[in-house]
């Protein structure tokens, strides 16, 4: 079967556009062929809807563009920016309801659509839910440098939410999630990487691996950050280009950022704090956006997220 595998979706803020909500949203996905093939530098027809409370809810947006696939089969676009067939994207309430978004993708260019996916927007991006939610004012938001990282996730209004670290913790080589060979009890939480963290402090990991390296993390003086749980990792992905976007100071797409440039360890592949097994835990890939068990011997990133 055909398959379209979504990275992210991010609203792309800059300077010149913090006054005002941008009225479109970015979007990622790699595409691959029947055979699990990445499709490459070719141009796709898509069919963008915006669904509304369900995975099969009410379209109240619709679109279509026709991108073409980079060398390693992704697809950039812009949501909001293509040739509408229904609703208007400015109009939508995003502070009213859940929201998916579905593609449907021709491989040719066209408009037989027989790839389909849909995600759903697990946080929609604060510049355009600000526009129809007034009691959002004065709460976080993502993507604000707030308690000594960035803001990627929110809830309760902006009033609560996680923070990512300003850098990588690993020195940009990779450390070792550590403690191969043993079940760390107590450590294989998706949602609370905190709790995650704690236990594996308490198995006495060597210096300088994962969780120690986040533990003993002080950036602006807080000293509560942790190693992130899988779904926290989850979260962190969704937002990365926004992120990428905002600590990327000198435009040369590194300072700052997430390493998406390759999948093999030591690059786009960041350690949870959520244990798989006795010698494996979960990594998760930024460059595609997916989790997988790897060896606690391997080096791979570090960032540190608290909780606010």
């Amino acid at each position: 079967m055909k398959q379209i595998y979504t990275i992210l979706a991010a609203v792309l803020l800059t300077a010149t556009v913090w006054a005002q909500a941008p009225e479109k949203m970015s979007y990622q996905a790699v595409i691959r062929d029947a055979s699990n093939n990445l499709v490459t530098s070719q141009a796709v027809g898509m069919q963008i809807s915006i669904l509304q409370n369900t995975a099969t809810g009410t379209a109240v947006y619709v679109e279509t563009q026709t991108p073409t696939t980079n060398a390693n089969g992704l697809v950039s676009i812009e949501i909001g920016t293509g040739t509408v067939l229904s609703g208007d994207f400015i109009a939508i309430d995003w502070s009213n309801d859940t929201y998916y978004i579905k593609t449907e993708t021709d491989l040719n260019g066209g408009a037989a659509y027989t790839i389909t996916g849909t995600s759903q927007l697990m946080s929609v991006p604060y510049a355009l839910h600000a526009k129809t939610a007034e009691s959002i004012t004065g709460g976080h938001y993502i993507g604000e440098l707030f308690g000594g990282g960035i803001v990627y996730y929110v809830y309760d209004n902006g009033a609560h939410g996680l923070i990512a670290s300003l850098d990588d913790l690993d020195g940009g080589s990779g450390v070792e999630w550590g403690l191969y060979g043993t079940d760390v009890a107590n450590c294989k939480n998706m949602t609370d990487g905190a709790s995650n963290t704690a236990a594996i402090i308490a198995a006495s990991p060597a210096a300088g691996t994962a969780a120690v390296l986040c533990n003993d993390y002080t950036g602006g003086s807080f000293t509560d950050w942790y190693l992130p749980s899988n779904r926290e990792l989850y979260l962190l992905c969704s937002q990365d280009i926004l992120i990428d976007q905002i600590l990327d100071n000198d435009g040369n797409g590194t300072t700052n950022g997430f390493a998406q440039e390759n999948i093999a360890p030591t690059y786009g592949s960041y350690w949870s704090s959520t244990e798989n097994s006795d010698n494996t835990a979960w990594v998760y890939y930024f460059a595609n956006g997916y989790s997988i068990g790897s060896n606690k011997n391997y080096a791979c990133r570090v960032r540190a997220v608290r909780a606010f």
